[in-house]
């Protein structure tokens, strides 16, 4: 996602505090563990997917709907989403189901207070489980009204950030808590972007596993194809369908006479229920 939750050059100043290392999880049973709760059955894609920072045209979709890939990423909301989204409506999410893509939406939320870069929304330590509620509760309304139903998941964009920085990873881990524990009441489920060397190792490796989200997409820019083979923790972790992984970023190319330029993703996880 280059350019798709921030500017580039906002991304890769965050992503420069980083570091690099690896990360762990849980599985989707932590989406349907809520009692008294009717779960809609999850609708799951296994293959290729991709994500682009604009929600491409009707006539692009259907040109790329060529067999190699599956699924579409689509920025729903968040203060800190970086693209206008001129296409993406209920009546494009309806017709671009109908041709037979699956989608997946993403938020992007409030980022750590610890970042170099600026953003529109940043959380605190005073403010990250109010704004971690406030957020989720956006992100239902935003995805049900493009026609994305209760059992769909939703998954939170958190930038790279310096987690050895206790003070914000504990805010940060706050923040996605609340978020997952109100989608959860609204029947959502939930999902995480990350980097594997920062972002996304604080919430797969955290020794507290309360109300975590229990789908992984992890960002790993090694070019492989998989969630399994180069999956950086352990094996037992995020199984059942709950992982996904991009492996290439800033893909130029073209199908059907539409040039676009993209990230590559393996997955195996939930996506839009819609129709």
């Amino acid at each position: 996602m280059a350019e798709h939750r921030q500017s580039r050059k906002r991304r890769y100043l965050t992503w420069a505090v980083a570091g690099a290392a690896v990360a762990a999880g849980a599985g989707i049973a932590a989406q349907t563990s809520m009692a008294a709760t009717t779960w809609p059955a999850q609708k799951t894609f296994t293959g290729r997917a991709f994500d682009t920072c604009t929600a491409p045209s009707l006539g692009a979709m259907k040109a790329w709907h060529t067999g190699f890939y599956g699924a579409a990423a689509v920025y729903v909301g968040g203060k800190n989403r970086g693209c206008s989204q001129p296409n993406l409506t209920a009546s494009w999410v309806k017709s671009v189901s109908s041709i037979g893509w699956k989608l997946i939406p993403i938020y992007v939320g409030a980022q750590p207070p610890c970042q170099s870069s600026s953003n529109p929304e940043k959380l605190t330590a005073a403010t990250a489980a109010s704004l971690g509620r406030t957020d989720a509760d956006d992100a239902v309304a935003k995805a049900s009204g493009l026609g994305m139903k209760a059992g769909s998941p939703i998954y939170l964009d958190m930038e790279p950030y310096d987690i050895t920085n206790k003070a914000c990873n504990d805010a940060v881990l706050t923040y996605v808590r609340a978020f997952d524990k109100e989608l959860r009441a609204k029947t959502y489920r939930t999902g995480f972007y990350g980097f594997s060397s920062s972002s996304a190792k604080a919430v797969a490796t955290a020794s507290d596993r309360t109300d975590l989200p229990g789908n992984l997409w992890y960002a790993l820019w090694d070019k492989q194809n998989t969630t399994t083979t180069d999956w950086p923790w352990s094996s037992t972790l995020y199984t059942n369908h709950s992982r996904a992984h991009q492996y290439l970023v800033n893909s130029k190319e073209s199908r059907g006479g539409y040039t676009l330029t993209v990230d590559r993703d393996a997955w195996d996880a939930p996506v839009a229920i819609t129709g």
